[in-house]
């Protein structure tokens, strides 16, 4: 069991920009356009072909949820960067 088994796949990295208009003809949802919106397009398409299926489209689903657990870190990891600037500003100016 346990962790630690993350492999790095590049197809869940979070994207900055994303194609506003082919989400839009995807019909994505506002609230789902983050910075994994271009893999949920693929995904719905996939869910859409297999009738919902739960057995389906699991890579889809997998590189979708990793995207955004990526994503998750990545904002982590800026609000400490963040922090460290702060402190460093403070100690500065004391």
């Amino acid at each position: 069991m346990g962790g630690g088994h993350h492999h790095y796949n590049p197809e869940a990295e979070p994207k900055r920009d994303q194609d506003l208009e082919a989400l839009k003809a995807a019909k994505i949802p506002l609230a789902f356009r983050d910075m994994c919106a271009h893999l949920l397009v693929d995904l719905n398409k996939c869910r859409r072909e297999n009738m919902y299926s739960p057995n389906q489209c699991g890579h889809e689903r997998h590189t979708y949820e990793e995207c955004g657990y990526n994503s998750w870190l990545q904002r982590i990891e800026a609000k400490k960067q963040e922090a460290r600037i702060k402190k460093a500003q403070v100690a500065d100016d004391a």
